[in-house]
């Protein structure tokens, strides 16, 4: 092989090597700093509540659109500022004692997340609530700057069609959905 053939290679194996790099972001997000609202509507008012993070590892490809991690959220970390609504809620649909996580593993991002600035994607992944997993879509609102990633997230939980119950009763008629908005911190690793 002569010189200029072997600068060639050269110069390939370089520019994939730098490309497989380069494109991978790793996410670690911050527990403390990230917020998981939900709000449950009614016919009268509606309901806001929190859950906790406990643990969240993501990381996207920018180039093959690719995701993987994982997020944990503390089920029974639910509340919404009434005990005995939290009760009913903990005992009669999550049944947070028995299924105390509530989990994302994403496989892959919808649109273009830019490497810095403001990108608006959809994050699609497998979550695992109430011991049963579903494929979900996420609206992502997320910007990157230096090594932190900030982001607004959005999605609703159709928890009676995914087999929780509906706490409805002849006075209360609460819809059979929840929506969840997260805004999350994390640091770029």
């Amino acid at each position: 092989m002569g010189d200029r053939n072997r600068v060639k290679v050269f110069l390939v194996l370089v520019l994939m090597a730098g490309s497989v790099y380069a494109e991978r972001i790793d996410v670690e997000l911050d527990p403390a700093a990230t917020k998981v609202g939900w709000t449950l509507g009614d016919v009268l008012h509606t309901v806001h509540g929190t859950f906790r993070v406990r643990k969240g590892d993501l990381w996207f490809d920018t180039t093959t659109n690719q995701a993987g991690g994982l997020i944990v959220v503390d089920a029974a970390s639910g509340e919404s500022g009434s005990g005995a609504r939290d009760g009913r809620m903990h005992k009669n649909v999550l049944e947070s004692m028995k299924f105390p996580d509530a989990t994302f593993v994403p496989d892959h991002v919808e649109g273009t997340v830019a490497r810095t600035g403001d990108s608006d994607v959809q994050l699609h992944g497998m979550f695992a609530i109430h011991g049963a997993t579903h494929e979900l879509l996420m609206k992502v609102k997320c910007h990157l700057e230096q090594q932190k990633l900030t982001a607004a997230i959005a999605f609703p939980v159709p928890y009676v069609k995914w087999g929780m119950k509906d706490p409805s009763n002849v006075l209360l008629k609460v819809k059979d959905f929840v929506d969840i908005d997260i805004q999350a911190t994390g640091r770029i690793r």
